[in-house]
């Protein structure tokens, strides 16, 4: 779907680009009540075929990278990053989701600090952020066993479904190198 997008390994997972063969798979774990509730409205519920198609056949423009997380040779989620702009180029914002069939198995706490580890070498960024509805604990817990501090709450800053939430900041910030070894 995008050229040029990278190809990143882990245990169990590869996030690779999106292919118009995994048009099914998609269908299969995006077209989920539960997998929508947590994500901003760009995600469609109900998921449909147009909604599949019109993904798959229209990359995400450059500098924003969308990839497939395949387990067992199957797309069954997804995850992005949003370059920053301006005076916000330093860092970048993460987006994710997963089939429901995943849900529970810690996996997500395996795809993110991967994920981020490669952002952070390939783009130099100082931070990365992710933004957590407040009804969605179980990503606030994936993000903060990646590394991932809560900044803070945005107050009644989101609706979904006609119900207004809260959205929790969260934040990780590049890895500095060890500096005790160059004061002694």
């Amino acid at each position: 779907m995008s050229q040029g997008a990278p190809v990143v390994q882990g245990e169990g997972f590869v996030l690779r680009p999106w292919t118009l063969d995994d048009r099914e798979s998609l269908l299969r774990h995006a077209n989920d009540e539960g997998v929508s509730r947590g994500l901003s409205d760009r995600f469609p519920f109900p998921y449909t075929v147009n909604d599949a198609n019109n993904f798959l056949s229209h990359p995400v423009e450059a500098p924003s990278v969308v990839l497939a997380i395949e387990i067992d040779g199957e797309a069954v989620g997804g995850i992005g990053l949003r370059p920053g702009e301006d005076t916000l180029r330093i860092g970048g914002q993460l987006g994710y989701w997963l089939g429901r069939r995943y849900w529970g198995m810690g996996i997500m706490s395996r795809i993110v600090p991967r994920w981020c580890e490669y952002v952070f070498a390939s783009y130099g960024f100082e931070r990365l952020q992710a933004t957590v509805l407040s009804n969605n604990p179980a990503s606030a817990r994936v993000l903060e066993k990646s590394g991932f501090v809560r900044e803070g709450t945005l107050r009644r800053a989101a609706i979904k479904r006609n119900e207004v939430f809260d959205l929790w900041m969260y934040a990780m910030l590049r890895p500095q190198p060890d500096s005790s070894r160059r004061n002694s």
